[in-house]
């Protein structure tokens, strides 16, 4: 079992950044790969990108690809969601979500375990 916490969120002013953190427990973290995922009031569920268990290779989504960088800490349990140029459209919930092997999916289903999500809030 891996419990994961996002921590990080918060109100900011369009053309500002954010970091958020997810934070795991339970089985070992480094043997997990790491995928960051957002939803908008309304909308499905959106793919952002992710890691893998190393740390050695990343995959983002256009969109955000050039603003948006993911990290990981295996010594300190923790994945990293850098989030730059934000604009009010970035406004979501974000989540963290694992699986042992997969960071590429852009489904859902696909991960194994989620955090409870962080709500990022971006004015203009």
């Amino acid at each position: 079992q891996v419990q994961l916490v996002e921590s990080g969120g918060g109100l900011v002013q369009a053309g500002g950044s954010l970091r958020l953190s997810c934070t795991a427990s339970g089985r070992i973290f480094s043997t997990y790969a790491m995928a960051w995922f957002r939803q908008a009031p309304g909308k499905e569920r959106e793919y952002l990108g992710g890691i893998s268990w190393s740390g050695s290779t990343t995959n983002y989504r256009d969109s955000v690809n050039g603003r948006f960088t993911i990290s990981r800490d295996n010594a300190k349990n923790t994945a990293y969601l850098q989030m730059n140029s934000l604009n009010p459209d970035d406004t979501a919930v974000y989540y963290c979500a694992s699986h042992p092997t997969n960071y590429r999916s852009p489904y859902s289903a696909s991960y194994d375990y989620w955090g409870q999500g962080t709500q990022v809030t971006v004015s203009s």
